[in-house]
């Protein structure tokens, strides 16, 4: 990726992952230890640690979370949170380690317990959580500890913008235009000592140029003195890449997505629209030939997640808020590590959904019947090598075809993406089993 960004007249700054995986109950397809962490962040590229998502094993000190922490303030990189809701003594210790923001707030309460406590605050706005509408008064009442943050945006909504659009949306609200500004230049660019010019004598010319104060509409971007984008398009040749990928599993059959009836009772994850977190319901279970199956009717849909790295029999729940009543839809973009994660109607279309994203080797794809469309993913199963317009076609297509089957979240697949991602509570689902992200630990699909 580094080798990459250089190949183009952008300045990108990295951050060296922190929680490879994100959690000892899921299978990754590397690991990333505190040597490997080592040599990452003595790279000159690398300017922070990435979010330390694994904020319980900050919390009951774990030697190599707690290890991990040590090295990178020893080599002076700043290092980014992952905490969503946590606040009290538990917001006090997370920050007493070394951890200076947080993006995860979705609270105004939450986010001004961790400014005032030292944390500095990225105001994130992403395709599925969030954010803004609740944060945005803290521009102005801390225009020192606030940034804005783009994070899991689909292609599409990249396409219409992203912290240019959090900029427009912030005068609109009438915050004062020299803290928005801050939260988008300054503050980052001092919080991570980036490699940009703050338009000072002597200083690289990185900047853009705006219609007004106002509209904000972006005219041109220059980069240390030289026009590389205007009105949107790029002034440079685009790079080609050979993919990179580590996907070894064959093809599933329905039989493998069989859920033996062992209760009357199941405990359902149910997605919120607009948020990472989910709540658990416990419910009746619908029960065909001593087998537990979708039912559209209640909206319980069966959610599978199958690892991508080894043939490993898929792991199974159920899940609530996605409204499909026909069809399913599946994604090889699923937090942090990335396995196949499917929610369909029934098992045939499910099975359907995962096998075009094990064909190609990553996508998101989505099927109803025998009409199926597919947006291959071949860098790493999560990137795609195309223009980000084609990209961006395609993946609205996909969106739309999942909301006519009767999705009625904002962004399905980006809620779906979440469902694997064990740290933020509080019913989650791995290749492995169904998690208790507020006990921290599995539990089974039927009530005992």
């Amino acid at each position: 990726m580094i080798s990459n960004g250089k190949k183009v007249p952008f300045k990108f700054n990295f951050g060296a992952p922190s929680c490879v995986p994100a959690t000892s109950f899921e299978t990754a397809g590397a690991v990333i230890g505190v040597k490997e962490l080592e040599e990452l962040l003595s790279m000159h590229e690398i300017r922070y640690m990435s979010e330390m998502m694994n904020f319980p094993g900050v919390l009951s000190q774990n030697p190599e979370v707690m290890a991990k922490l040590t090295l990178a303030k020893r080599m002076g990189k700043p290092i980014d949170g992952h905490a969503p809701g946590l606040m009290g003594d538990d917001v006090q210790q997370y920050i007493n380690a070394g951890i200076s923001t947080d993006h995860e707030c979705f609270s105004r309460e939450e986010a001004l317990e961790k400014i005032t406590s030292g944390m500095k605050v990225m105001i994130r706005e992403g395709s599925a959580a969030k954010n803004f509408e609740v944060l945005y008064p803290l521009i102005d009442q801390y225009s020192d500890m606030v940034m804005l943050c783009s994070d899991d945006k689909h292609p599409d909504d990249l396409e219409a913008g992203h912290i240019n659009m959090m900029v427009k949306r912030a005068l609109d609200k009438g915050s004062d235009l020299f803290n928005v500004l801050c939260s988008c230049t300054l503050n980052p660019r001092n919080h991570y000592h980036l490699n940009t010019g703050l338009l000072q004598q002597g200083d690289p010319a990185d900047l853009i140029v705006v219609n007004n104060l106002t509209d904000f509409d972006i005219l041109e971007t220059w980069i240390d003195g030289i026009k590389v984008a205007e009105k949107g398009i790029a002034l440079f040749p685009a790079v080609s890449e050979i993919p990179f990928n580590n996907f070894n599993i064959k093809k599933i059959t329905q039989e493998e997505l069989n859920v033996k009836a062992s209760g009357n009772r199941i405990k359902v994850i149910h997605a919120l629209d607009g948020q990472l977190i989910t709540e658990m319901q416990v419910v009746p279970a619908k029960i065909d030939t001593d087998h537990v199956v979708s039912d559209p009717q209640r909206d319980i849909l069966k959610l599978v997640v199958k690892n991508r790295y080894q043939d490993k029999p898929a792991s199974i729940g159920f899940i609530s808020g996605f409204g499909l009543k026909k069809g399913g839809i599946a994604s090889c973009v699923a937090h942090d590590s990335h396995n196949i994660i499917s929610v369909g109607t029934n098992d045939r279309d499910i099975c359907e959904a995962i096998n075009l994203i094990i064909h190609n080797k990553g996508g998101i794809s989505v099927v109803d019947g025998n009409e199926t469309i597919v947006l291959p993913l071949p860098f790493a199963g999560i990137m795609s090598g195309d223009a980000g317009k084609k990209v961006a076609e395609l993946y609205s297509r996909i969106d739309k075809k999942a909301k006519m089957l009767g999705s009625t979240l904002t962004a399905p697949f980006m809620t779906l993406s979440f469902m694997a991602l064990l740290v933020i509570p509080s019913l989650k689902l791995s290749d492995i089993g169904l998690f208790n992200g507020s006990t921290f630990s599995f539990t089974h699909l039927f009530e005992t």
